[in-house]
């Protein structure tokens, strides 16, 4: 193996915005925040939950109101 390539490896904390919080290994850094976590997706807890990132779902019912409005929807 060639020397002086490969990444640093640290044992970092990960961190979901619901709190919960693990240590493992990671090159990214030593504290690594997400947005979602298996604790907390709703595949892995069986509830619905939906998970507004960035205003998706806003901006879906934006782009696709005026389709709503003149009846035009599901042609």
């Amino acid at each position: 193996m060639k020397e002086k390539i490969h990444p640093k490896v640290h044992t970092a904390k990960i961190r979901c915005h619901c709190g919960f919080e693990i240590e493992a290994k990671s090159t990214k850094g030593q504290v690594v925040d997400v947005e979602i976590c298996s604790n907390c997706h709703p595949f892995f807890t069986g509830k619905q939950r939906f998970v507004d990132t960035a205003g998706r779902i806003d901006r879906f019912r934006k782009k696709y109101a005026k389709f709503q409005d003149s009846g035009e929807a599901g042609k």
